[in-house]
């Protein structure tokens, strides 16, 4: 089934415990509950299965990465040598073993993936990608876009 099937069949309920999630992970369930107009028990049951079903895949801090020095984003076309499956895959592997990644998509385009890439300052980034980047897999050449100001910046 499509996931945009499936997510049709959560109802309002569920919606609005997935958005209050999504903007505070933290809340407890009766705050949670209180938020989206349940009891502390109908809402611990929809959340357990919210969390089964896949729909929550986990929990975690969102971390200011102003406060750790991590100023400088950038965005990295990489075009491979090699795109048959194994290359992908020895790509792939490589790639999320790089902490400075913060998001690897293959891309459907004039390049195979976009990295976005956040450290300390310019020069960081040109040791990331001379060292580290270039060194991955199969990489053929890459592309840089500086980031001047993050308008927007949030996940799903």
């Amino acid at each position: 089934m499509a996931k945009a099937t499936i997510a049709s069949e959560l109802d309002a309920f569920d919606r609005k415990i997935v958005d209050a999630l999504a903007d505070d992970g933290r809340m407890s369930i009766t705050d949670l509950s209180e938020k989206v107009g349940l009891s502390k028990t109908p809402c611990q049951i929809r959340l357990k299965r919210l969390v089964d079903e896949g729909y929550i895949t986990g929990f975690r801090a969102t971390l200011n990465p102003q406060k750790f020095g991590l100023d400088h984003i950038a965005f990295t076309e990489v075009k491979l040598s090699d795109t048959r499956e194994k290359a992908l895959d020895e790509f792939n592997t490589a790639v999320k073993k790089l902490r400075e990644v913060e998001e690897c998509h293959m891309i459907a385009g004039s390049f195979d993936y976009l990295l976005k890439v956040r450290t300390a300052d310019i020069r960081r980034y040109r040791i990331i990608l001379g060292e580290k980047i270039s060194a991955l897999p199969h990489v053929a050449s890459t592309s840089t876009f500086v980031v001047m100001q993050s308008v927007k910046d949030k996940g799903f």
